[in-house]
């Protein structure tokens, strides 16, 4: 290599740009977690951030981000800076780029200059159709940067301007009153803008190429990963900020401080006073809480679960070992797979007109416990099916050979290997009907607010009788109220505005907490069972 020229390209540095390019990736992400804040109102567009108006620097870091891409697909295409462009920047980019742009050159003629429908469409498309041609003819460095760099200084320059203010709303002109205002339709237009300019920059941190693509298609999966994870979670953080003032009004401890209660055939009283949960005690006077609804949840899942899992695992045995596969298997599993996408509503009606009149023509606990048996069985089937599905062969071939029987293999080596699987489906299925509404509603709902001494007691329900079938339990053929039905009641159907309830928005986001504090707590139990099986398998 003695005799090696060194090129301009090779002797370029490009630690530097790269180190630029990784900033202008950082500077985007971060503006994209800006607009999610905004768009959550944690920062409003109104009030000013570090002193600087929101509006103003919203509209700043587009202009800077948009110049900086525009920057490294110039200097890559002038040589400036080492890359290795493709020759286009692809047919997915041109497509994608020019509906952007249609959309964008159409709104502006209708809606700045106040151009007609054909005036709109002719915009929109000579703009769709410059994006397009942007985008697919030069080299993959200018059609990738120049479209997103021009769209984020655009929108930089409409916030910077004042063209869209914090008090800009835009009337759809329908015959319902709709409009888009300033403080949903900004962060909505920078968060869309900074991942476009994040990946243009990803791709030149990449030098383009393959490489380029890699780190581009890797950085919108991963903010949009993020992204959902956060809305996700700001959702959580909402409701338990909404529900913990009404939750805790009025809590205390001390021996004997609570009311008397019968759980499980035994009358206690509780030792804490906590008047959300047990009585009516300060928050809400003399209404009560929402214990019964707590232990109706409960016991709703419960027994949704001992009546499904078994039938479930059962049929799943019966078609993944036993039965020939074939038109009976796929009927099968078409059927299941159809079951589960049923709406929530139809299985609801099928316990109102099925179960309901069997049960005592009341609605009841009972009732509404197999009518979500139902709805968890079709994933019940799945979920076990797959998962016996997923065992190996060679598991079932070595028992065989050891002499041991069919249903010896299933139940020692099948069933324990496919049992994390198993768990992970009935986790989903109680996370759908623990806080389903429609099928309690119509099979199960009884009293929105009853008092803590109608806790349904389904263990201390059990009686022995003397004639067939020799045991008998009142509770479980009694309306009780569950937390989905009473959270449905206190918003939708108004109970409670006319009521001696202190608090009436305390007690409905309590109530929500309440319920998804259930839920998750259903999900803890669940992810212990598998893991415990999980670590018992590996340990085996």
């Amino acid at each position: 290599m003695a005799g090696a020229v060194e090129s301009s390209l090779v002797s370029e540095d490009t630690s530097g740009v790269e180190a630029v390019a990784a900033g202008t990736v950082g500077a985007a992400a971060l503006l994209f977690a800006l607009s999610l804040a905004a768009l959550f109102e944690l920062v409003t567009i109104t009030d000013p951030l570090a002193g600087v108006p929101m509006v103003v620097l919203l509209g700043s870091m587009l202009v800077l981000l948009g110049v900086a891409v525009l920057a490294f697909g110039l200097g890559s295409r002038l040589g400036y800076i080492a890359t290795d462009p493709r020759p286009s920047a692809g047919l997915v980019a041109a497509i994608t780029f020019s509906g952007i742009w249609f959309v964008v050159g159409g709104l502006v003629a209708s809606q700045t200059f106040g151009l007609g429908s054909v005036g709109w469409a002719g915009a929109a498309f000579a703009t769709g159709g410059v994006a397009f041609a942007v985008s697919a003819l030069p080299r993959e460095d200018i059609g990738s940067t120049v479209p997103a760099g021009v769209l984020a200084v655009f929108a930089g320059v409409v916030f910077v301007g004042g063209i869209i203010d914090p008090v800009w709303v835009w009337d759809l002109g329908w015959e319902q009153p709709a409009s888009f205002n300033a403080e949903f339709s900004m962060p909505v237009i920078t968060a869309f803008c900074s991942l476009l300019v994040a990946w243009a920059a990803a791709k030149a941190y990449g030098g383009f190429g393959a490489r380029g693509r890699h780190i581009g298609a890797y950085l919108l999966v991963y903010l949009n990963a993020l992204s959902i994870i956060t809305v996700l979670f700001l959702l959580v953080a909402f409701t338990v900020v909404k529900g913990l003032p009404g939750l805790f009004n009025g809590l205390s401890f001390g021996l004997g401080a609570g009311p008397e209660t019968t759980l499980f055939g035994v009358t206690f009283a509780w030792p804490v006073s906590w008047p959300f949960v047990m009585n009516g005690v300060a928050l809400l006077n003399d209404v009560n809480g929402v214990l019964p609804a707590i232990a109706g949840t409960i016991w709703l899942v419960v027994g949704a679960v001992l009546f499904a899992v078994p039938l479930g695992v059962g049929a799943a045995v019966f078609i993944t070992e036993y039965a020939e596969h074939g038109r009976f298997t796929q009927v099968v599993e078409i059927a299941t797979n159809g079951l589960w996408s049923t709406p929530s509503i139809v299985f609801g009606l099928f316990g109102l007109a099925f179960l309901v009149p069997r049960l005592g023509n009341g609605k009841s606990l009972l009732a509404g416990m197999l009518t979500l048996g139902f709805m968890l069985l079709p994933l019940v089937v799945i979920t076990s099916r797959e998962a016996m599905l997923a065992v190996p062969d060679e598991y079932r071939d070595a028992s065989a050979a050891l002499g041991v029987t069919k249903w010896q293999t299933i139940r020692s080596i099948v069933l324990p290997a496919a049992l994390p699987g198993i768990v992970t489906g009935v986790i989903l299925g109680v996370g759908r009907i623990a806080g389903e509404t429609a099928p309690i509603l119509l099979t199960m709902s009884g009293s929105v607010a009853p008092p803590g001494s109608q806790t349904v007691d389904v263990i201390g329900g059990f009686r022995f009788i003397s004639s067939p079938p020799f045991v008998e339990n009142p509770e479980l053929l009694q309306a009780t109220s569950a937390l989905p039905y009473q959270l449905y009641s206190l918003i939708t159907a108004g109970v409670g505005q006319s009521s001696n309830i202190a608090n009436i928005e305390q007690f409905r986001w309590a109530t929500a907490l309440i319920l998804l504090v259930v839920v998750l707590s259903f999900y803890a139990v669940g992810i212990a069972t598998r893991y415990y099986f999980r670590r018992k398998l590996q340990h085996e």
